[in-house]
């Protein structure tokens, strides 16, 4: 498989190469033509053979088998063999950054950042190595900081060799293509010289009728060769399959190719070459078709920014391509960027040993803005690892799918992993009332919300709502309802991602009868405002920019004691420096009536007011005659009811006219 996923691994014919003999000239010829496994074979015996004086050739051949190593992802040989071309000083100046990278891969991150500064010191220019520096540090941060998305390895598409590049499809998406290399019989000779590994071929999974995954079978049809095949994408409607071939060559190094195979009924037929890539030597793989059709995504090496990039190919038939196009600059980087996967037409995913990582190849999600610039994120832990990671696929528009990884598997193989990004749940719930606690009739809540909600949402019996938001958005709500005054509420929802329920209620004033409002405090025998009043008199001013085109009347009420006109001239003084402090900030004054009432409104007890205290009766009118029948602990009580400050709408058509 490893050769699938690295398009640099081309197969060539077996050369027949005798183990008594080891030519350090064969192992570079084997290493050249890209049979990498075979040839760290043959540089470990040379090494082997080599005398411990002879330290330009130990340095010489560790080298060159750590490259081998590096290339079929068997990253503890490959560090080990850097380590030993290290120690016997080898020149080249890549070492340090090769050695560094396998660090990297192995989650070993500050060896990986004391390599990639030691480079930097010859190289600073170096983007491969600043990028490198960046992905240890951010590996640390997200490993300490990691997505919902939930991984697990799936074991019903598994083997004891490698399986990558799953691809969904199906309307239900029931139906599971992807790449391995597992066979029912293995023999030595049947190894790749490359990877160490048969070749692969694709296999088909599917549900069956309880929704359940199945064992994956092999494709008997004639799609699959004795030739690699793998990273299946295909059409919309499942008919047409374009996919990575890879054909091998007794004498020379072939590219690998993209090829093209079409079902009748339920099998596949012969692949086909891709009329994609006119030369014979420019390798391209890893296809994957937009949604609509319009476009064939893929990597090779033909030019651009560094290792292998993603272009695009416009499809004007099933195998007839427009002009190519290279991805850019905010995508593809020095290193490589392979195995896209189009999930919109404005949204790509792929795999990225150049852009900051946690090791190896990292998956990426590529937006596409409104002028047309990319913006490149990982996706982070657990989803990507110190391994590789890459060939995902998506349910649909859900957020889970497949991916395959080489995730703790000594031998660098990889398996098919399944995630899920659990879906988070904000809601914004509680009651509309009136100031007595009571549901008011016909109430409305209507929500508009930076990401496009208007929702207008009637109020229960009960006086509750609920609605489901989203998160890190912000909102603005109003309740109204029928002979009531509006009331506004803003609310920004959290970022993080986790079930949250905000709680909100809202009690609507009357406006056709005065609504007192509590904690209001004066001085003792004062109009004095005191510091504590000043929320209750910035909800007024609330109501009133809820409701701009109301007017008001701002009453004042005294309890009994004293002479009548005492008391009306001190709620009198009262009411206006209640006034005068809600023009001071900006009520209008000409939407603003001062009125003191003294004592000549004793306070009606309402239902609230009787259920708090079971010496008061609904209705009854807290008089002086009445009062005096109290305790003295109970007339208190009363002569606070009376002392109160309310407000009541006095028009409804304030600047309408």
């Amino acid at each position: 498989m490893r050769f699938i996923r690295y398009i640099e691994l081309v197969l060539a014919g077996i050369l027949l190469f005798s183990c008594k003999s080891v030519k350090l000239s064969v192992a570079e010829e084997k290493q050249r033509i890209g049979e990498y496994y075979e040839a760290a074979n043959m540089y470990r015996k040379l090494y082997s053979k080599a005398k411990p004086d002879e330290r330009d050739m130990r340095a010489y051949v560790s080298y060159r088998m750590g490259i081998c190593y590096q290339k079929i992802n068997d990253v503890s040989r490959a560090t080990s063999a850097y380590l030993s071309a290290l120690r016997y000083n080898y020149p080249d100046s890549l070492l340090n950054l090769r050695l560094a990278q396998t660090y990297h891969q192995g989650g070993r991150y500050g060896d990986a950042i004391n390599c990639y500064n030691k480079f930097l010191e010859q190289t600073p220019e170096s983007l491969i190595a600043i990028n490198g520096l960046k992905g240890c540090a951010l590996a640390v941060e997200m490993k300490e900081k990691p997505t919902p998305y939930q991984v697990r390895k799936m074991d019903i598409f598994n083997s004891r060799y490698g399986e990558f590049s799953p691809a969904l499809t199906g309307d239900d998406y029931d139906k599971l293509y992807f790449a391995s290399s597992r066979a029912k019989k293995v023999s030595k000779d049947s190894l790749s010289s490359i990877t160490g590994q048969l070749v692969n071929n694709i296999y088909l999974a599917e549900k069956d009728e309880k929704g359940a995954w199945k064992k994956p079978v092999e494709l008997e049809d004639a799609i699959n060769t004795k030739f690699d095949e793998g990273t299946p994408s295909l059409s919309a409607d499942g008919n047409t399959m374009y996919y990575t071939y890879c054909e091998s060559d007794p004498i020379s190094a072939r590219p690998a190719e993209i090829h093209i195979s079409t079902r009748s009924g339920a099998s596949w037929g012969a692949g086909s070459r891709a009329n994609l890539v006119k030369d014979s030597i420019t390798n391209a793989g890893h296809p994957a078709i937009s949604p609509d059709g319009k476009y064939l995504y893929f990597v090779s090496d033909m030019g651009g920014y560094g290792g292998k990039d993603i272009f695009r190919a416009r499809l004007v038939g099933m195998n007839d391509f427009g002009g190519i196009e290279n991805l850019g600059p905010q995508i593809n980087t020095a290193g490589d960027e392979m195995f896209p996967y189009v999930r919109d037409s404005a949204t790509i995913y792929f795999s990225s040993n150049g852009h900051p990582g946690l090791g190896g190849l990292d998956l990426f999600k590529a937006s596409v803005d409104s002028v047309g610039v990319w913006h490149v994120e990982n996706m982070g832990y657990p989803v990507n690892s110190m391994g590789d990671d890459f060939g995902i696929t998506f349910e649909g528009n859900r957020e889970r799918g497949f991916f395959s990884s080489n995730r703790n598997d000594a031998r660098g193989y990889d398996h098919i992993y399944a995630f899920e990004r659990p879906s988070v749940t904000i809601f914004i719930e509680g009651y509309v009332s009136d100031a007595e606690g009571n549901p008011v009739e016909g109430a409305l809540v209507r929500i508009v919300g930076k990401d496009g909600l208007n929702e207008k949402v009637p109020a229960k019996p009960d006086g509750s709502y609920k609605v489901e938001l989203e998160r890190d958005i912000s909102y603005v709500m109003m309740a109204s309802a029928p002979d009531y005054l509006n009331q506004n509420f803003e609310l920004k929802t959290d970022p993080d991602e986790r079930n949250e329920t905000y709680y909100v209620d809202f009690y609507l004033s009357p406006i056709h009868k005065p609504t007192v409002v509590e904690n209001i405090f004066y001085a003792f025998d004062s109009a004095t405002l005191r510091p504590e009043s000043k929320e209750a008199l910035d909800e007024i001013i609330q109501v009133l920019n809820d409701n701009p085109n109301i007017t008001i009347e701002m009453g004042a009420h005294t309890d009994r004691k004293g002479s009548d006109s005492y008391n009306e001239r001190l709620a009198q003084r009262r009411a206006q420096s209640v006034v005068d402090y809600l023009i001071e900030a900006g009520i209008p004054a000409d939407r603003l009536t001062a009125k003191g009432y003294g004592k000549s409104e004793p306070k009606t007890v309402t239902g609230k007011m009787a259920g708090e205290h079971d010496f008061l009766h609904e209705g009854d009118v807290l008089t002086e005659q009445y009062i005096l029948r109290l305790t003295p602990e109970q007339q208190e009580i009363a002569d606070q009811y009376n002392r109160r400050t309310e407000f009541k709408v006095t028009g409804m058509t304030y600047n309408l006219y």
